[in-house]
């Protein structure tokens, strides 16, 4: 069997343990006689397998109970319209802080329901810092904040929280849920799309503040309302059973194995340390973010000659480290090193990367 070094924005990497468990019950779930891929979501088993799922996202994350915990669909997209749909019911005012392209489609979806402030933007620079922000410019009375806390195409990360006060802070957590620890205290709405850190395509975890919920705009439609799947324990309609199912594998692993978020944060500094010290000392490659705002999980780096970025990407692939080229929007070359990436993927790849500026530099 040959597996491959994924370096994917996502969907990524899954522990191999979790893969290999995955496919020992793919048949059969503990005795049940059906894959999880099959059973009803009505039945007593799936709904352990639920419970467990929540149970453990709110243990590895230190989840307070004032918040409650949906397993939706979707993807993290919908959140855009349904963070305002939902939040956006008082002042009818929200901030935006734009450093990449989900924060501004997230914006730009917010604006169709309410009014939205650009508080500050990464733009002028393609989005390779995070804007220092003033809360003297913040809307006093605005319904949320909102922030793109890590991001995938650009390689970004918040390592400090705007002070909100009294305003919910929102944010999209979705390339850096689960990467290291969290006060999850600190905002009024946490979402995420899985596919990155914890399990395939399919599944949207949304973390809300229990006061947030139940106040949706009269036009919010059903499935869009918090509320409805607050009361429905998130199976208000069928659910991703599988997805919930390898999330819940995962959060195990990462509790287990790993030894929880402060194990994972010290595995994820030491993976970034790595090729970020390359990126630093290479006369070929260089990385395009400004050092104190650098992701742990996306690390976006360029040649200056757009020929030999193409060839590191051809022959990278051809050495089995896949899925390197860089989003469309920016180009050059960008490594994924979510949780599941062991430490010897980036070793093996800042060795290839060494040879390959040897013979090209």
């Amino acid at each position: 069997m040959k597996r491959v070094y994924n370096f994917s924005a996502g969907p990524s990497m899954l522990p191999e343990e979790v893969l290999r468990k995955a496919a020992d019950e793919i048949l059969d779930y503990k005795g049940c006689g059906q894959s999880v891929m099959e059973m009803s979501h009505r039945s007593s088993v799936f709904q352990g397998i639920i419970d467990r799922a929540e149970s453990l996202l709110r243990e590895v994350m230190g989840i307070p109970d004032n918040y409650k915990v949906l397993f939706l669909q979707g993807g993290a997209s919908s959140q855009f319209a349904m963070i305002p749909l939902n939040l956006m019911v008082n002042s009818h005012k929200a901030d935006y802080v734009l450093t990449g392209q989900w924060a501004t489609k997230s914006w730009k979806e917010a604006s169709r329901y309410g009014e939205t402030r650009v508080i500050a933007s990464s733009k002028d620079k393609t989005f390779t810092y995070i804007p220092k922000l003033d809360p003297k410019t913040f809307t006093p009375d605005a319904d949320y904040f909102y922030i793109c806390m890590n991001n995938t195409i650009y390689g970004t990360l918040y390592h400090t929280l705007p002070e909100t006060g009294k305003v919910p802070l929102v944010a999209d957590i979705s390339s850096c849920i689960c990467s290291e620890p969290l006060d999850v205290s600190k905002f009024g709405l946490l979402f995420a799309g899985a596919q990155k850190n914890l399990a395939p395509a399919g599944l949207t975890i949304v973390i809300v503040r229990e006061d947030l919920v139940g106040h949706a705009q009269e036009i919010t439609p059903t499935m869009f309302n918090y509320k409805t799947h607050v009361d429905g324990g998130s199976m208000f309609n069928t659910p991703p059973c599988w997805t919930i199912y390898i999330c819940m594998m995962v959060l195990d692993w990462i509790q287990n194995t790993v030894g929880g978020l402060g194990e994972m944060q010290k595995r994820n500094q030491k993976k970034a340390k790595l090729l970020y010290d390359y990126l630093d000392n290479s006369k070929l490659f260089r990385g395009t973010v400004v050092p104190e705002d650098r992701s742990l999980m996306n690390v976006p780096f360029v040649t200056d000659s757009d020929e030999l970025n193409a060839k590191f990407v051809k022959e990278s692939t051809e050495a089995g480290f896949v899925n390197l080229k860089g989003h469309r929007t920016v180009g050059g070359m960008r490594a994924s090193i979510y949780n599941a990436m062991p430490y010897e993927g980036v070793e093996k790849l800042v060795d290839f990367m060494d040879k390959f500026e040897k013979a090209n530099g």
